[in-house]
């Protein structure tokens, strides 16, 4: 008697309800029984969802640009009112607040008036929200197509534009100027996961902590005001390396932290710190330069040091369209990198040299995720129980 594999079977029951969901007298009968009634709602509208979804990104970039939302949290307002203070016809108005009641961001009140929705005042409680949102009008004009994107026949894209060291060949010559837009939006951003990262992965033993790529930096800022015994590198670009000196003396950290500028595609890392983190940084490269860089922090960090790698990744459960579908198309327009699963970071982990890779559990997934690698010490090392690796020189 010939068995049928795995594979089989599953290809035969998926291939049976392939056939009976695109079957329209399927879809007739299944919206009048009361059992499949509900499924079949929630399709439909998840359907319709995915067909509309671009108009939905479109109000929301129009409640941003017209600073809808600040009118809002002054209290609630007639549309003749918001009309005046966005400068739009009052049916213009009217229509974009109905939209976006819609959607949440906006509710309706007493009086003809409306007010801010749940998510449009979550919205207003993160100002990196909207600086993205305002920057996904670049977004936009590499996705009109598509299909030419995935061909390879866009050419030039927006984003590769914007983020400037995604297509030089020499990152570290760039200019102030090529390397200020992108920096500050990086910035305005890290604030969402900063805590979230903190507070995942404690580093109290810690004596000094290099931020790999560390742009303005907004995340050194952080560990430096948790941990007051903590010393610091940011290690990025010479021209944004100059950007995080002075926000980082400003904030009265000079004497605890210091800059390097250098590419880390081609240049040594400093080798001072006991812990070296990437903040969204590891999903903007290809993996060529992943596997390089990854190499480079495990040869800078001393025998037990940790290497703490934070960003969104693929396939993480409840918002897998985020590392598949946003960032995979963000990615290619950018011109560089790719989302990566956990267990593909975990594996180019190991393939550096790491050991005792974990993942260390965040409040919410869907912002970041994070994987933390220890370099293997030596046996006798090892044995004795260090927790806080030494490493060569000082930090400061």
């Amino acid at each position: 008697m010939k068995t049928l594999s795995s594979h089989a079977v599953s290809d035969t029951l998926t291939g049976w309800r392939d056939r009976l969901l695109t079957n329209d007298r399927f879809q007739y009968w299944a919206m009048r029984l009361p059992g499949l009634r509900m499924i079949a709602r929630r399709r439909a509208r998840s359907l319709f969802d995915l067909c509309a979804g671009f108009v939905y990104s479109q109000v929301l970039d129009a409640c941003v640009r017209l600073d809808l939302l600040p009118v809002l949290a002054e209290g609630p307002q007639t549309a003749t009112v918001v009309a005046e203070r966005i400068a739009l016809p009052v049916e213009g108005a009217r229509r974009l607040l109905e939209a976006a009641v819609s959607l949440d961001l906006v509710e309706r009140r007493r009086g003809g008036r409306f007010g801010l929705g749940m998510l449009g005042a979550a919205m207003l409680g993160n100002p990196a929200v909207l600086a993205m949102v305002r920057h996904h009008g670049l977004f936009y004009q590499d996705m009109r197509d598509p299909v030419a994107l995935l061909r390879g026949e866009v050419g030039e894209t927006a984003l590769s534009r914007y983020w400037a060291y995604a297509r030089s060949q020499a990152p570290d010559e760039l200019a102030e100027p090529a390397v200020s837009d992108y920096s500050a939006l990086m910035s305005a951003s890290q604030a969402l996961v900063a805590d979230e990262i903190l507070d995942a992965v404690p580093l109290g033993n810690a004596r000094c902590l290099m931020d790999i790529g560390g742009g303005e930096g907004g995340f050194m800022a952080a560990v430096l005001g948790r941990y007051p015994k903590i010393r610091g590198i940011v290690f990025d670009l010479q021209s944004v390396a100059d950007r995080a000196a002075d926000r980082l003396d400003a904030a009265g950290f000079e004497p605890r932290v210091r800059v390097a500028g250098g590419d880390f595609r081609v240049d040594p890392l400093p080798t001072e710190s006991d812990v070296m983190t990437l903040v969204r940084v590891v999903h903007d490269h290809d993996d060529d330069t992943v596997r390089a860089l990854l190499a480079a922090a495990h040869r800078a960090l001393p025998d037990s040091g940790l290497l703490i790698v934070a960003e969104p990744m693929a396939d993480t459960p409840g918002a897998e369209p985020m590392g598949a579908a946003y960032f995979g198309f963000y990615l290619l327009a950018m011109g560089s990198g790719r989302p990566r699963s956990r267990a593909t970071l975990t594996e180019m982990l190991r393939e550096a040299g790491f050991a005792d890779v974990r993942m260390a559990k965040t409040r919410n997934p869907l912002l970041t995720q994070v994987l933390v690698a220890r370099k293997a010490a030596p046996a006798s090392l090892a044995a004795a129980g260090a927790k806080v690796p030494q490493a060569a020189g000082d930090c400061k």
